[in-house]
């Protein structure tokens, strides 16, 4: 059958439901921007976004997404591979050691269908910080689970443990670090300044925003401390996946900062914070200093900032700069996609890459977002 042939017959069903049909827009020009939307939608899916060049990891994502997997799906396989890779020493097991020399993980999913959440922090003994994430969303009425219990139901689960997240590097890294005075820390105001510890209160220091009031204050001297978070100490894998369906998921997966004090959680498994997802808007990812970004939930803003109408580079760079308004000295950055696939990128402090694949690209494109 011919298709304007097609066309005609289905439209001539159409009609003669039109007296069962109340309130249904069944005009032809109604019918066709319906159906034109439908034919176009598979052209534009799936997408893949990532922060940084992390290639295997969306590529891995692609491959599974591309297969039919869902977002969901899509996103673990996505940061799995990314932890198995230790990618730049900050994601999976092995990287960044604590003050005590420790790896621990944060990990979150979040399904932009259902707007669950599964998140695990300062998870200790289990490598597999996305697929434990998965596991507190699809097994638990909870959103967080943190540190032991993380750790017990993670295993209870069936995934592998307890293990050692230590790494030759990381055990290297921590020893030098050690051998310098545990130079430099996340202490503030705290005696003595330039050592190991114990550590105790010194009340006649104190911080803002970064920087060191001395004693002498009244004399206006102002000590700045040294930026403790950088590209290569604390990165994040946040990804977001849009399905063949159309639906979205993202995820997260970081050891976080390097030497943090134990028991820190930082960002990772914040929803909101380092990733958000909206069926009905987008989604977005996050890195950096996430002890700070936490403090405004920028991926939540940014993907209000779609639902509100902005563009994603208009929102990226709106959630970006009421961190920077605060906190002049912070690093980091979120990358936006909406709905349709559109994506960008905003960032302070530094230069930023996020990796995107869609059904336009041959293979993984690198996209360089200048501060």
């Amino acid at each position: 059958m011919a298709r304007s042939d097609l066309l005609t017959f289905v439209w001539a069903i159409l009609l003669f439901l039109t007296p069962l049909t109340n309130n249904m827009d069944l005009s032809m020009n109604g019918w066709f921007q319906v159906a034109e939307a439908e034919l176009v939608k598979p052209d534009k899916f799936p997408v893949v976004v990532s922060t940084w060049p992390f290639l295997e990891a969306v590529r891995a994502a692609w491959r599974a997404v591309d297969n039919g997997s869902s977002a969901v799906e899509a996103v673990v396989e996505g940061c799995s591979a990314c932890e198995e890779l230790r990618c730049d020493g900050t994601v999976g097991p092995g990287g960044s050691p604590n003050e005590n020399g420790e790896t621990m993980i944060d990990a979150l999913v979040m399904d932009g269908v259902t707007m669950e959440v599964g998140a695990v922090a300062a998870m200790r003994y289990v490598k597999d910080g996305i697929r434990a994430a998965n596991l507190v969303m699809k097994y638990s009425q909870h959103t967080l689970l943190a540190g032991e219990g993380a750790s017990t139901f993670a295993i209870s689960m069936g995934l592998p443990g307890p293990m050692n997240l230590s790494s030759p590097e990381s055990v290297k890294k921590w020893s030098d670090w050690k051998e310098n005075r545990c130079q430099p820390n996340f202490r503030k105001n705290v005696l003595p300044a330039n050592d190991c510890g114990p550590y105790k209160p010194n009340n006649g220091a104190m911080t803002v925003f970064g920087e060191k009031l001395t004693e002498s204050c009244q004399m206006r001297k102002i000590e700045y401390r040294t930026p403790l978070v950088g590209p290569h100490n604390h990165d994040t894998i946040s990804m977001a996946v849009i399905d063949k369906m159309g639906h979205i998921a993202v995820g997260t997966s970081t050891n976080g900062a390097t030497f943090k004090i134990p028991g820190r959680v930082g960002d990772g498994p914040i929803a909101g914070s380092s990733a958000y997802a909206d069926d009905e808007v987008g989604g977005c990812g996050a890195t950096g200093d996430g002890d700070t970004m936490m403090r405004f939930l920028p991926c939540y803003q940014v993907v209000e900032s779609m639902r509100r109408g902005m563009k994603p580079e208009e929102a990226a760079k709106d959630a970006i700069s009421r961190i920077a308004r605060k906190f002049r000295d912070f690093v980091g950055a979120v990358v936006a996609v909406d709905k349709n696939g559109s994506h960008a990128g905003a960032c302070h402090g530094w230069t930023f890459q996020y990796s995107v694949q869609n059904p336009d690209m041959d293979d993984v494109q690198v996209y360089t977002v200048l501060p």
